[in-house]
């Protein structure tokens, strides 16, 4: 089967190679993949894989989907011919998350989803929703798994709160339309008009260019008349961490779940006095990805896909996602 490996630093390093189809065993299922997405995460593990101690090669991407072909002796989670996506932490099924889960992580720890083939426990597996393309499902566990932890598993959102979401990547998409699903507010941030006009019409109720308004944090203020926001979804990290703490409400809660912005140090202060709530979120469990499932099923929510890359095109794949072009999800069609 042909098969993508990491085999040093940076995108070049993400070669194609042929490996033997994979032969399921105890409570395994064969899975032939059909479609990938990519994360930043990836990107940032494709060019520093040796700081990280990857193992190398390494089959990367934490996310795919695609129809079970196989399964092996004892297999009662999934059955041949179902369609099914890969859980990011594939020992990570329920609870609070443990310092063992981490060795389970796809496309990291183990090898990821962009092969034409993997072998996985059942109970790593999750069915995706009927209505989703294999592309849509694909974009599914790390990037929507991390919103829904973060408003609704950990957040406990509620109708009427509102959400203040940065850029336009997929964990600040997903947690728009989930805010939405959820009969939240949402104020959006942006350096792109024409991206912002796009996060209009999808549905946010205010929008901030951060290139031409800087101070967005006391836009934010403004918007909600002083009080400040309920929620951020904080992508940007140590950059942006000050100005989130200044826009979030007295008890209101900041996810801490990326490091776009790069910086070097926060003044903690406001979480003090204000009692905010600084909640990393590092994706989800099983039983998450379950639950959003079915929620996205009732409200019939489709994923945002910016662009689909062929099998054949994945370098391209990953230099359109480092370029910040894009508007919701990356893809690879298997």
């Amino acid at each position: 089967m042909k098969v993508y490996e990491i085999t040093g630093a940076g995108i070049d390093s993400v070669k194609l190679s042929e490996r033997a189809v994979p032969k399921p065993g105890p409570r395994e299922a064969l899975i032939r993949v059909r479609a990938t997405s990519l994360n930043y995460r990836d990107l940032v593990t494709a060019k520093n894989a040796a700081a990280l101690q990857v193992k190398l090669p390494r089959v990367p991407l934490s996310d795919g989907a695609g129809e079970v072909a196989e399964v092996g002796p004892g297999v009662e989670r999934v059955k041949k011919g179902d369609r099914v996506a890969a859980a990011f932490f594939q020992e990570w099924l329920s609870g609070p998350p443990r310092p063992t889960y981490g060795r389970s992580a796809l496309g990291g720890a183990i090898d990821g989803m962009l092969a034409e083939y993997v072998c996985l426990n059942e109970n790593g597996l999750v069915r995706i929703p009927d209505y989703m393309t294999y592309e849509e499902a694909a974009s599914l566990p790390c990037a929507a798994v991390t919103s829904w932890n973060a408003l609704v598993s950990e957040g406990r959102l509620k109708s009427g709160d509102t959400v203040l979401v940065m850029g336009t990547g997929g964990v600040s998409i997903f947690a728009l339309q989930f805010a939405l699903m959820h009969g939240a507010r949402v104020i959006a941030t942006s350096s792109s008009d024409a991206k912002l006009k796009r996060l209009t019409e999808m549905g946010a109720s205010d929008v901030i260019n951060y290139k031409t308004t800087p101070e967005w944090d006391k836009r934010a203020l403004e918007i909600t008349h002083g009080e400040g926001v309920d929620y951020v979804i904080e992508v940007g990290g140590i950059g942006t961490l000050e100005k989130s703490l200044r826009a979030v409400r007295v008890g209101g809660q900041v996810s801490l779940i990326g490091i776009l912005a790069g910086g070097t140090g926060i003044n903690p202060m406001p979480v003090l006095f204000k009692s905010v709530r600084l909640q990393g979120i590092y994706v989800g469990s099983r039983d998450m990805f379950d639950e959003m499932n079915r929620a996205m099923e009732v409200s019939r929510v489709h994923p945002v896909i910016d662009h689909t890359f062929s099998f054949d095109q994945v370098r391209e794949a990953y230099r359109h996602l480092e370029s910040g072009a894009h508007f919701g999800k990356v893809c690879i069609k298997i």
